[in-house]
């Protein structure tokens, strides 16, 4: 019999899929990743095709074991973009629509309405939230109301965020269940009782029977059934939301820790333990994972945009072959030449929350470059981070010393630097990046027995820190010029 020395753990992203196994010493031995489309059918829309992301996460899979017998993994665990809406149907197990993405901002009338009418008190007491097109549940709702026939049979419906997706296929069509970090984002759960709630269910017109049942992140989700690439029988472990997902990979376990994801957006979490925090500054409350995997609250900050626009450069502008290519363009002017970049091409989220807003490059001259143009899109994303972190600063009454960060983007050690320089913080990167896979393998692997908490806080791999160096009178600059340019992407023609 093999021996079991690995977690599984899928990364069911915005843009692609990474599997990676996970050795006993909590290392990534081996991955494999592989991107999907994104689809926009209209200004400020954007869907997925759930068989895509299904088949897309199957490939990834399969090509990853052809190198270590599916027999010597232990447990597998999920972690996933949130927000993300997908109705299926639960008997031939086809999505009805295109899965809604988290940056979809088609709902923004349905949550206006919601705030209009005095909703958003109730919403955020309940869940955390706000009233918001970010979130799950005005997704479904639009769902059931615009494919024909779908409301009327809703009971014959599945809903699930893409965690959810992944593990009824995984099993065949025998689990319908998520956990609560993705329940959270869902402005339907109660996050003290940790329930759906039935005010907020009537007040966004969803009804119960397409909600999954919702269990801890470290839990029983499941088994495989009738998948080519996994035996059956193999069992799914840990499940997590990929932002609560990293700040467990992080280690992040104490109350007062802070991480921020750089990946198609960034998220900067910080954990709170079992004291409920109350932002007074535009972020969110939501559920996390203690050291144990229970549930715990973190507070978090949302920036909707950030290695998305280095993509956009690389895809739709074509300035990047790749997008490792935006440091050293970036690094090869001294400044932007008076350029700022505000990203917003959906929106802006914390601590904002202006689903009008849209993106703007103001400042171009003549003598605007290209690598003028990039170097501004990193500022952008360092400064959309230092907005919530300072808001974070504001609720917790203290500066923050260590931002540790992850994600795909946080390679970029130009991005790293300005981050550290236009915080006046140190940025700590850990030398495994995509913890956002590794919060999810950790948890199945507690789970199975394979480590204890007190294992992966041991764990130590040699991370690189960016220490500010920028003058203070410089650090002021940048920022009043990124405050003007936001001010002028959120003009609206009613302002005047």
């Amino acid at each position: 019999m093999a021996t079991q020395r690995y977690v599984l753990g899928i990364d069911a992203g915005t843009t692609g899929v990474t599997a990676a196994l996970i050795d006993t010493d909590g290392r990534i031995a081996a991955s494999a990743t592989a991107e999907f489309p994104q689809y926009y059918p209209r200004p400020g829309w954007v869907e997925h095709d759930a068989d895509e992301i299904w088949t897309t996460t199957a490939r990834v899979t399969a090509e990853l074991l052809e190198g270590a017998p599916p027999a010597e993994i232990a447990s597998i665990g999920i972690t996933n973009q949130r927000e993300t809406a997908v109705v299926w149907d639960r008997t031939s197990g086809r999505p009805i629509h295109n899965a809604i993405v988290w940056q979809c901002r088609r709902t923004a009338a349905r949550c206006e309405a919601l705030r209009d009418a005095g909703h958003e008190p109730a919403i955020t007491a309940t869940t955390g939230l706000v009233a918001d097109p970010y979130f799950s549940g005005p997704k479904i709702a639009w769902l059931l109301d615009t494919v024909p026939g779908a409301r009327q049979r809703a009971d014959a419906l599945a809903f699930g965020t893409v965690d959810s997706w992944l593990i009824w296929n995984l099993t065949g069509g025998r689990a319908h269940v998520t956990d609560f970090t993705n329940a959270s984002r869902t402005m339907l759960l109660d996050i003290e009782r940790r329930a759906w709630d039935d005010d907020m269910l009537a007040l966004l017109d969803v009804p119960r029977a397409v909600l999954p049942d919702v269990a801890p992140s470290r839990a029983s989700f499941g088994v495989t059934r009738s998948v080519g690439f996994l035996p059956d029988g193999l069992p799914i472990g840990g499940v997590a939301g990929d932002q609560q997902s990293a700040l467990y990979g992080q280690t992040c376990f104490d109350p007062g820790d802070v991480k921020n994801t750089y990946g198609t957006g960034c998220f900067l979490l910080m954990q709170a333990g079992d004291e409920r925090p109350q932002s007074e500054h535009g972020l969110l409350t939501t559920l996390a994972c203690a050291a144990d995997g229970s549930p715990a609250y973190a507070l978090e900050g949302s920036v909707f945009v950030a290695g998305a626009v280095v993509q956009w450069l690389r895809d739709e502008l074509a300035i990047l072959d790749t997008a490792a290519d935006s440091e050293a363009l970036a690094a090869s002017v001294a400044d932007t030449g008076g350029v700022t970049f505000v990203p917003a091409f959906t929106g802006l989220g914390s601590p904002y929350w202006d689903a009008d807003a849209r993106g703007g490059i103001h400042g171009l001259t003549r003598g605007t470059t290209q690598a003028h143009i990039v170097r501004a899109a990193l500022e952008g994303i360092a400064h959309s981070s230092a907005d919530v972190v300072e808001a974070m600063q504001r609720d917790i009454g203290a500066r923050l010393s260590t931002l540790r960060v992850d994600g795909g983007a946080s390679a970029n050690d130009f991005l790293m630097q300005f981050q550290a320089d236009v915080l006046d913080v140190e940025v700590v990167r850990p030398q495994q990046i995509e913890t956002t896979v590794l919060g999810a393998a950790y948890l199945a692997g507690l789970d199975a027995g394979m480590w204890s908490p007190d294992d992966l806080r041991s764990l130590s791999d040699g991370a690189r820190r960016f220490t500010p160096t920028m003058p203070a009178t410089n650090r002021a600059a940048h920022r009043r010029a990124w405050a003007d340019a936001v001010g002028r992407v959120r003009w609206t023609p009613s302002q005047g």
